[in-house]
């Protein structure tokens, strides 16, 4: 009788050697790269190989652009037509850090990155190991968040390793993410500035006159404003009430709480964001929770609002992407 062998790539080797990472970046190759918001599934923007490998890894459609991460603003005069006055002030304060521009692209940006649009989203990561893998490459990174197309985004190597590693080289070990959510994305529209998708920095930061994207789209000009997104595999709903639990055994039921865990349920369940009501530490929190509760054997996990003020505008807005709810 014939032995049958399936053969599997060997899991991904997780480091912090650069010139590893460059010289796979250099080859069409994607590496996982760390950056203050997540971790990112990266390859040459300008590559079109290289960008098909992205979008074939994580299994993500077309039609939903991916981000350019670079060095600094300089270097992205030739990826853009112009920075508009209204946006110049807002990247020089935050950028490098977790804000995302949406501009109008030059030829060299691929349609495959902005899914048609004549409009390229744009960030400058801060994360130190990232800014020195970008600032030794002659070529803009795409790196959408290094997970399955709609799952939980990664802040940590580990998280990488499970859902990519056998489908990468290398992960860029730079720990865990600070911020842990998506960078904020913004656009200038008829000179307003517009936010398209919360993050790590708050809507009120960014000045009273800004306005917010309030809907889904199916059919989204900037990463993240699908309706479902972030999603854990088992169900998520936010603040139900007891008798919409009636079908469900509580012992099955996870928990992610905001400060203090509920009484009804297990407390091995239930996870919390952060116990001193600390929304920055919540943010930081919440995708590692989510992951955790969804590692679990559950059949749903329940949640509920943090405040919405500063990030907590964020945090529900992936709440609410995670439960695929309006």
């Amino acid at each position: 009788m014939q032995s049958k062998f399936i053969l599997t790539q060997p899991m991904a080797q997780i480091g912090t050697d650069l010139s590893l990472a460059i010289d796979l970046l250099q080859k069409d190759e994607l590496v996982a790269i760390p950056t203050e918001t997540v971790y990112g599934l990266a390859g040459n923007a300008l590559s079109q190989d290289a960008v098909m490998k992205i979008f074939q890894v994580k299994k993500r459609p077309f039609f939903d652009p991916l981000i350019l991460h670079t060095s600094s603003l300089e270097k992205i005069n030739n990826l853009v037509v112009n920075i508009p006055d209204q946006l110049k002030t807002l990247a020089h304060k935050y950028m490098p850090g977790p804000l995302t521009i949406l501009l109008e692209k030059t030829d060299l940006v691929p349609d495959l990155i902005t899914a048609g649009s004549d409009k390229v989203a744009i960030r400058i990561p801060v994360h130190p190991l990232t800014q020195k893998l970008l600032a030794r490459l002659d070529f803009p990174l795409a790196a959408p968040s290094a997970n399955p197309f709609g799952y939980i985004s990664p802040t940590e190597p580990s998280h990488v390793q499970k859902q990519l590693g056998e489908q990468i080289r290398y992960i860029l070990d730079g720990g865990q993410c600070e911020v842990g959510l998506e960078s904020t994305i913004i656009e200038c529209r008829n000179n307003e500035i517009w936010v398209l998708r919360k993050g790590g920095v708050a809507v009120e930061d960014l000045g009273h006159e800004v306005k917010v994207e309030l809907h889904s789209s199916s059919n989204p000009k900037a990463p993240g404003m699908l309706k479902s997104h972030y999603a854990p595999k088992v169900p998520v709903l936010i603040g139900p009430q007891i008798e919409d639990l009636d079908k469900y055994n509580f012992e099955r039921i996870g928990v992610l709480k905001f400060q203090e865990a509920s009484p009804i349920f297990p407390v091995e369940n239930q996870l919390i964001l952060s116990k001193s009501g600390n929304l920055q530490e919540a943010a930081r929190n919440l995708f590692a929770h989510l992951r955790e509760l969804d590692e679990m054997d559950l059949d749903l996990i329940i949640t509920e609002y943090v405040p919405d003020h500063g990030l907590g505008r964020a945090i529900n807005d992936k709440l609410k992407r995670a439960a695929a709810c309006e």
